[in-house]
């Protein structure tokens, strides 16, 4: 049979777009057996009230599921992916910066070459600056730190089989990173080059501080190079106060006269005072996360489930 296909789109302030998306992926759905799950992250605006509409416009092949509040991005694919019952499953934005007619592309390319994973590749972005950069900078630090082809371009748009949606959704932590669990997973990926198109409504949810709780999520969730850097930055500022100390020896040893200084004695001090304020900034942050899972803080919470089979796959947030 061929396989069936489950589409995961996380809906935040998309009211003016979400409806049309569905209608246009509903169309001429890509495969036989289509579904959309829509995850509604804490909307503001009547995204609650056009995913409702939409499930009762196709109550067979649109479940939606609303979170008790904004939890992000990852968070929402998360509960999306817990929900979805294809043997594919695609994530894709709420916006059209993700064509419609491009999931097609991607569940080919997943199923001809038998992908894990396949990555959306956009020939021209459309993000704005910020976006951009951060995306760049996100890159280049998944490359070094979870061990990404640096070939790969990491999107939002992808298509993911069944084996790696089910190991993705063992993930219980309550900061999901989508790609880091992908990448710890397999390395079967393949990647398509696709369109990239200017948003039709809205403005990017993503803020500088956004980013950089998902940058810190990457750096301590997914992986330990930070405190590998912290050892050898301590074990380099003892092998230089090493060397600094033979230096004054021998310069005694000489009779060298060395005028007192001031200026290079608090600017040392700034400097590895800041050094330890940082270290044990990351040490914090590695122990605040362990806490908050210790603790069970839920990786997200469904609030209500309208469409599909009525429940999820797994109790919500577990």
């Amino acid at each position: 049979m061929p396989p069936s296909l489950s589409i995961v789109i996380p809906v935040y302030n998309a009211e003016a777009s979400i409806g049309r998306l569905v209608e246009r992926l509903l169309a001429a759905p890509p495969a036989a057996r289509t579904d959309i799950v829509l995850v509604n992250d804490g909307s503001r605006d009547g995204s609650h009230a056009a995913c409702v509409a939409l499930c009762e416009r196709f109550p067979r092949q649109v479940a939606y599921l609303r979170l008790a509040r904004n939890f992000g991005e990852h968070n929402a694919v998360m509960a999306g992916l817990a929900q979805a019952k294809g043997d594919y499953v695609i994530t894709m934005d709420d916006d059209f910066q993700n064509p419609p007619e491009e999931v097609t592309r991607l569940l080919a390319a997943a199923v001809s070459c038998g992908y894990d994973a396949v990555y959306a590749a956009f020939r021209e972005k459309r993000h704005g600056r910020l976006r951009n950069w951060g995306s760049r900078f996100n890159d280049r630090v998944a490359t070094y730190l979870l061990g990404k082809p640096p070939q790969l371009y990491l999107s939002t748009f992808r298509c993911l089989s069944r084996f790696l949606v089910d190991e993705i959704v063992r993930y219980t932590g309550p900061g999901p990173y989508v790609d880091g669990l992908i990448l710890r997973t397999t390395d079967n990926i393949g990647q398509v080059a696709v369109e990239h198109r200017d948003r039709e409504a809205g403005q990017s949810g993503y803020t500088l501080w956004k980013l950089m709780r998902l940058w810190l999520t990457m750096f301590v969730n997914f992986s330990i190079a930070p405190l590998r850097f912290a050892s050898l930055l301590g074990l380099g500022i003892g092998g230089f106060g090493l060397v600094m100390a033979v230096w004054s020896l021998l310069e005694k040893l000489f009779g060298v006269d060395v005028p007192a200084g001031w200026t290079t004695l608090y600017i040392t001090g700034i400097i590895f005072s800041g050094i330890q304020l940082v270290m044990l900034g990351l040490l914090g942050e590695y122990v605040g996360r362990t806490l908050l899972e210790t603790n069970r803080s839920p990786q997200y919470v469904v609030r209500e489930i309208h469409g599909g089979d009525g429940r999820p796959d797994k109790e919500p947030g577990a």
